[in-house]
């Protein structure tokens, strides 16, 4: 009955309408997604469907998660539980007239937005900064024991919005902010005006050379102290690590939080790098599946970030 119900019905030309209608609705959203948002759906998909196929009695824990998450849910980058929470997150938003830019409370400091941006695009990039430093994301920068001391020297790279930068701003003798995007200029200048005395903004990109728009750590730094640095700055942190062999070499604490999921060999080269230099290193706890890189092969987990430190109190860890 119900197959010859649906037959009559797809003959019907109402029923022929709605689908029709159906069909139009969703080519107006895949539209709204670029061609390589559409690739990267589908990587999405691809990786997803991967992990279901895996014996989880054959896999270790934090790869049996990401099954169990995936059983229930749709690709993430982050394949866990904890995300969930992030989306119905309320987000208290605030203006401020006297610069025309929105603002959110980050720990008690003002954290601002670009001019351009509306309330609801600066709500949906702070929930997800949020969610992106849960204590259970395998992209939280610090722990307890990777976070700076007072009086410590701190460098942001790829500073973006500075939320690293700011959580530590009371800490810090003094802070370092490279970004080039110039989208967060002033909002950057704004959030970090009660720091003022002790941040210096630089618009250069971090490298292994110094030519151009391009800067290394060890020629902008040359004999200056610096004790901790962030670096986010999408797959180029081993130009960076390259470029700062003066630092590696003469600096007795130091630490260093740096990116290590937008390529695949990120992590053992930075690791393998910082090795040479006496850096003990560990990296962030599950992983991240970063279907934004169009090569991204089995088994597709990346760890987020790797952690590295040269102090004098290493061996009492």
């Amino acid at each position: 009955m119900a197959k010859d119900l649906k037959q009559i019905l797809e003959n019907c030309v109402p029923y022929g309408i709605v689908k029709y209608c159906g069909k139009r609705l969703q080519a107006k959203r895949q539209a709204k997604y670029t061609e390589e948002e559409k690739k990267m759906r589908e990587r999405g998909e691809r990786i997803r469907h991967h992990f279901l196929s895996l014996d989880p009695n054959k896999q270790e824990p934090e790869t049996r998660e990401i099954i169990e998450y995936f059983e229930k849910n749709n690709f993430s980058i982050f394949p866990y539980d904890f995300i969930q929470k992030y989306g119905s997150l309320k987000i208290k938003f605030f203006y401020d007239k006297t610069c025309g830019m929105h603002y959110v409370l980050h720990n008690g400091k003002r954290m601002y937005f670009p001019k351009n941006w509306t309330a609801k695009q600066g709500k949906s990039y702070y929930r997800a900064l949020c969610m992106e430093q849960d204590e259970n994301s395998p992209h939280r920068y610090e722990t307890a024991d990777f976070i700076p001391k007072n009086d410590d020297i701190i460098v942001d790279v790829g500073a973006a919005e500075g939320i690293w930068a700011l959580t530590y701003a009371e800490v810090a003798k003094k802070i370092y902010l490279f970004e080039c995007d110039s989208g967060w200029e002033q909002a950057l200048q704004k959030t970090f005006e009660p720091y003022k005395e002790k941040t210096i903004m630089v618009n250069k990109y971090v490298s292994d050379k110094s030519e151009g728009e391009n800067i290394t750590l060890d020629d902008y730094f040359d004999n200056e102290t610096i004790n901790f640095i962030k670096a986010d700055i999408e797959g180029y942190e081993l130009k960076l690590l390259k470029g700062m062999a003066k630092i590696l070499t003469r600096e007795k604490d130091l630490k260093l939080l740096l990116c290590a999921y937008h390529n695949k060999k990120d992590e053992e080269e930075l690791k393998n790098g910082l090795g040479k230099f006496g850096f003990y290193t560990e990296c962030s706890k599950r992983y991240m599946l970063f279907a934004q890189d169009k090569n991204i092969e089995p088994p597709y987990v990346r760890r987020g970030l790797v952690r590295a430190r040269k102090t004098s109190t290493l061996y009492d860890i």
